[in-house]
Order: C-alpha cells, then sequence, then structure tokens
C-alpha cells in the first residue's frame, strides 16, 4: 500500500482492515468522480453497493415528514459509507450528499462476497467495520435521547473536535466551518435554540469563534454536559 493511501485508511473508519485486506478492497473498487452537491444514493435506492472516499466528504441526512433535514452522518477522506447489512437487498434509509467534488471507490456488494468468501481474515475485518458503524450509530442516538438537547448539542461539538480538530494549546479549533443551521439538523433542534445554548456555552467560557469556526476552550465542561463515556475516537466522531 503507498504511504498516502496508509495515511487515509488511518484516519478513516477502515483503519481496523489489515494492510493486505485493505488491498484486496482497493482492487475490487471502480473510481469515479462525483460533483458537489450530486447524491451518491437517495433514500429508498437499492443497497447493493459500498462506497469509499478516497477524496471528499459526504454527509447522510434522513427528511422528516414535516422536510426538515436531519444530519446523522458526515464522512470525510478515508471512510467507507453504506448500509452496514448488505447481504438482504435492503434500500437505503438515508440520502448520500456530496459536500465537495470527490472521488470515490464503488465496491458491489457482488464482489465483496466473493472476497468474504474466499479470505476469512477479510470476513473477520469486514465485521469489525461492521462492528464500529453499529457503536456509532448506538452512542449517536444515546447522546441525542438521554441528555436533553444540551447534552447532545456537546456531544456533537465533541465529536465535531475528534473528527476536524486541531490543538491549539489549550484549546481545539473545529477546523471546519459549522454553521447553527448545520448543527441544529445534527442534533435535531431548532437554529434558534442552538443559538442560545451555544450562547451559554460562550458565556460560561467553554467555546469561542474564531474566524467563524469553533474553537473548544473547556473540553472538561461539554464532556460533564453530554455525560461523556470517552469512547475511542473510531466511535467519537460526527
Amino acid at each position: 500500500m503507498s504511504e498516502h493511501l496508509n495515511v487515509i485508511k488511518e484516519h478513516g473508519n477502515t483503519n481496523c482492515f489489515s494492510e493486505s485486506n485493505f488491498n484486496r478492497l482497493l482492487v475490487s473498487m471502480k473510481d469515479r468522480i462525483v460533483p458537489e452537491g450530486s447524491h451518491l444514493f437517495w433514500e429508498g435506492d437499492v443497497s447493493d453497493k459500498l462506497f469509499y472516499i478516497k477524496r471528499g466528504r459526504i454527509k447522510l441526512t434522513k427528511s422528516t415528514d414535516e422536510g426538515k433535514e436531519l444530519i446523522l452522518y458526515m464522512y470525510q477522506t478515508g471512510d467507507m459509507v453504506g448500509q452496514a447489512d448488505p447481504f438482504f437487498s435492503t434500500k437505503h434509509s438515508f440520502n448520500a450528499e456530496v459536500l465537495e467534488e470527490s472521488e470515490i471507490g464503488v465496491i458491489e456488494h457482488k464482489d465483496l462476497e466473493i472476497l468474504i468468501c474466499q479470505h476469512c481474515e477479510f470476513a473477520i475485518d469486514f465485521m469489525k467495520w461492521m462492528g464500529i458503524h453499529h457503536r456509532l450509530t448506538q452512542t449517536k442516538f444515546r447522546d441525542l435521547m438521554l441528555y436533553g438537547k444540551p447534552g447532545a448539542l456537546c456531544s456533537t461539538l465533541i465529536r465535531l473536535g475528534n473528527t476536524y480538530g486541531e490543538e491549539q494549546g489549550d484549546n481545539i479549533l473545529i477546523n471546519k466551518k459549522i454553521t447553527h443551521t448545520d448543527l441544529s439538523n445534527m442534533i435535531g433542534a431548532t437554529r434558534e435554540s442552538v443559538n442560545r445554548m451555544l450562547s451559554d456555552l460562550r458565556k460560561k467560557d467553554a467555546v469561542e469563534y474564531d474566524s467563524g469556526m469553533i474553537v473548544i476552550k473547556d473540553l472538561a465542561m461539554l464532556q460533564e454536559i453530554c455525560h461523556c463515556e470517552f469512547c475511542p475516537n473510531e466511535i467519537c466522531r460526527i
């Protein structure tokens, strides 16, 4: 594996694959470029592929009957996207929107089945990937449901810090511009309530803004509000 691809894998959700098994995955992919604003798939499409992000960012969303968008996952370079139960001819439950021009490796389920049948160690690594996916989903629902909107917001800020964070002394800069609308869509709240909660956190000196980007100043306070369970970073991510 090239050094470049090795770095990508280590920063994505595919770091559970050994080098040899990751190479098998790479060989089975068909590359394509997808433009910003397009969709990898829509809710209701047949789930017959997985998608590996070689370059770019993808968000998975769910729309309510009232037309409100809930952002469930934000994927980036090194992540594999798709249904975690790929062998039951299911349909996608979410929309996958491309946030910037991306290079995607497309893996057909039939090719994945061959790899799993031929290489038992690949099957074990794939099960690890599925386990990470399920744990990520479980912890996100815990954060959204158990500790109210302030807990959900603080958890989301921590996850953003783990995903996009850059250390600046004792602070963590979330090096992506995240709007209040984005945050409200991530936690199922109104933009106005997110504004109020962020204002409260700024008054407590837990967060601040730097050139439109959020800076976490008191990580311990955010962890206390959301009753953080200190999950590993591959789980505690946006």
